[in-house]
């Protein structure tokens, strides 16, 4: 049986995958597996719940607190709030648990539950694995005063943007850190299409708002940070010196210049990471990232003194290896970001504040992502093959091996087994188009003619 959790919670089709019935068994799933570990000895317990803007997040959004509450936490319900805005409100109100109903960037019809631990951490893999092992366990619920309460709870929603303006502020060394900054912020009709505008005005920017207007369907609907045109044409169109845009869920921002071009999550994380540097606070100058990030992040973080850690692909792994390390910035190429001295998760809303207070202090968008580098990189993948065999395969390790060799230092191949479905990607960075198109799809014709099921 496949495993439930995924990278980031539990995600699938609305009311097909992930039903009524399903929150609120995770809920009173969570809620006796933190028991049996001890977090709530001594108090009645707390856990923070927020929803991105789905229709199918109002039903799954109550039944993951009916269940919560039936097992005796009280639920302080924050309504329409990014991802990253539920685990600052876990921290700060030192809450149990944090809960988010939201598929992120996926398409509307989809959604998803994901927690929080105490501290605004994702849960471990082992207590997700104990959630769902406990799943279709019977209880002895609580009675009476026992039972937990049900608070909706809007206003916390205040206290998530006044810390992101206090951090933006902090970062810049100065009040008011985006006055003069004009700014196009696409908010993908989700979590961030109220709070992500307010949070950069309160800032001190300009802002125009497009895409920030949610109706429940129409969240991630050809807009957002997986569908960026608009966007780029809008920041020229308004004379703007930036434009940044979400996901649904508001955990990762890519970044459009003046020009209309896209910086993407690698660039963003270059560029803080060399100011970072400069002022003293990247910590042992050393910079999280993926295995998917692209080779020209690593030459210019190198060329910059600055070193590179990489874990594998997902938020959650680049969160554990900083704090392993005790390192203060990491990402994905995708635009999660986490600068750990303001957040404990990727937070779109405040990487969008970050870059534009870079503009603010240091000039256009442009100069600063061109101090990092960006080879050529194509990606593909390559469905319906055997993903277990990727890595043992000797016909394809031999393909691999001949390709790295011809790019030798100035290119990467990298093979991937995707952690769902029979489906293989494949990486080529090499210095030009030409090279990297050719070299993957040559792989992805090997991968799929060695590993047809």
């Amino acid at each position: 049986m496949a495993r439930l959790f995924g990278t980031d919670g539990v995600r699938g089709l609305a009311n097909k995958d992930v039903t009524a019935q399903l929150a609120v068994d995770l809920g009173v799933a969570a809620a006796h597996v933190l028991a049996e570990r001890g977090e709530f000895a001594g108090h009645r317990p707390r856990a923070v719940l927020g929803r991105d803007t789905r229709v199918s997040g109002q039903m799954l959004s109550a039944a993951v607190a009916a269940g919560l509450a039936s097992a005796g936490v009280d639920v302080l319900d924050a309504g329409v709030i990014p991802t990253p805005g539920v685990a600052y409100l876990t921290a700060s109100l030192d809450a149990d648990l944090g809960v988010v109903i939201s598929a992120s960037h996926n398409a509307m019809p989809d959604n998803g539950i994901k927690f929080f631990a105490r501290g605004g951490l994702k849960l471990p893999d082992a207590v997700e694995e104990a959630i769902e092992e406990r799943l279709h366990h019977t209880w002895e619920l609580p009675t009476g005063a026992a039972v937990g309460s049900i608070s909706p709870r809007p206003d916390l929603a205040q206290g998530y943007v006044e810390h992101l303006a206090d951090a933006v502020a902090d970062f810049a060394s100065r009040e008011a850190p985006l006055a003069g900054v004009k700014i196009v912020v696409d908010g993908a009709h989700g979590a961030a299409s109220h709070i992500g505008p307010e949070a950069l005005r309160a800032a001190g920017a300009e802002v125009v708002a497009i895409h920030c207007e949610p109706d429940g369907l129409n969240i991630n609907d050809g807009v957002g940070s997986t569908h960026v045109e608009a966007l780029q044409a809008a920041v020229p169109a308004h004379g703007a010196h930036l434009g940044v845009a979400y996901d649904g869920d508001a955990d990762r921002c890519l970044a459009i210049d003046a020009d209309g071009t896209v910086v993407d999550g690698d660039q963003i994380m270059g560029m803080l990471a060399l100011t970072m540097k400069r002022i003293g606070v990247l910590y042992r100058h050393t910079l999280v990232a993926t295995v998917m990030s692209n080779l020209g992040l690593h030459q210019s973080m190198r060329a910059a003194g600055i070193d590179i850690i990489e874990s594998s692909v997902g938020d959650r792994y680049v969160l554990e290896a900083m704090r392993e390390g005790g390192y203060s910035l990491g990402g994905e190429q995708s635009g999660h970001v986490i600068v750990s001295r303001y957040a404990t998760t990727g937070d779109g809303i405040l990487t969008s504040m970050l870059v534009a207070s870079l503009v603010a202090s240091q000039g256009p968008l442009a100069d600063l992502a061109a101090d990092v580098k960006r080879l050529p990189q194509v990606l593909c993948s390559v469905p319906h093959v055997d993903r277990a065999r990727v890595h043992t395969d000797g016909v394809l390790q031999a393909a691999v091996e001949a390709a790295r060799a011809e790019l030798g230092e100035g290119g990467r191949v990298l093979l991937r087994a995707s952690g769902t479905e029979p489906l293989v990607r494949v990486m080529v960075e090499a210095p030009t188009d030409e090279s990297a198109q050719r070299h993957a799809q040559a792989l992805a014709e090997v991968v799929a003619a060695r590993l047809a099921l």
